[in-house]
């Protein structure tokens, strides 16, 4: 069990996240739903060690985490561009001893001989999930994963995901397009105001999505009708 006790961060003075409680069952696939500066970013980085909480700890089996816990795909992936993708991936030298890159080139279909600043988009985000992938970590921290993606490339992840789970791996994952999170995810818990609201399992899916949509809708009602009037 991973456990945020009482979190609080701030950064200059101003509230992200507010006495956060969760606990996150390992072996299962978390997803995290909120607006935009709802706090989903600022959970991970404190999962990561990557902003310390000014209040309240986080303990992994009644342990402080340590960052071997896990591996972390950030929302922003960079690269220095004049290095190929197979030397950028050679800097991950701690990994699965079943990691066959071949294989994984094959699937993401990626030019790893090629310089990573001929990559598109999408293709830097396969590149950067196939480090995380190459470390042997029990926790996977995907802060937006899905961005840039196509759709083949979109399913193919939904794939490893399952089967990572299948493997016993924690998989704590943010999405700002909710139709990804509900494909995928056992458990989704819902930020608003940098504290957990809510905390659904499958069956309720659909009611989080209708309260998603209603909050967009009263923050963005008014301003839409001004434009058109």
């Amino acid at each position: 069990m991973i456990a945020l006790n009482d979190i609080n961060v701030s950064y200059d003075n101003h509230p992200v996240l507010q006495s956060l409680m969760l606990n996150l069952e390992e072996g299962k696939i978390h997803g995290l739903v909120g607006l935009n500066g709802s706090g989903k970013t600022t959970l991970l980085n404190a999962l990561y060690g990557f902003v310390k909480p000014i209040r309240g700890a986080i303990s992994r089996n009644d342990r402080k985490v340590s960052r071997k816990d896990f591996a972390f795909l950030e929302t922003q992936n960079y690269f220095y561009p004049l290095i190929t993708g197979r030397e950028y991936l050679s800097i991950f030298t701690e990994q699965n001893r079943r990691f066959n890159l071949d294989n994984w080139t094959n699937l993401f279909a990626l030019p790893l001989d090629e310089l990573i600043e001929t990559y598109s988009t999408g293709m830097k985000k396969k590149l950067a999930l196939l480090a995380v992938f190459k470390l042997d970590r029990d926790v996977f921290l995907l802060d937006e994963p899905y961005n840039g993606l196509d759709l083949e490339s979109t399913t193919v992840l939904k794939l490893i995901l399952d089967e990572f789970r299948k493997e016993g791996k924690t998989i704590i994952v943010t999405s700002h397009v909710y139709e990804t999170l509900v494909s995928v995810c056992d458990l989704i818990h819902h930020l608003e105001g940098g504290k957990i609201c809510g905390t659904y399992q499958s069956d309720d899916f659909r009611t989080l999505g209708n309260q998603i949509t209603k909050l967009v809708e009263q923050r963005s009602a008014s301003t839409i009708k001004n434009i058109f009037k």
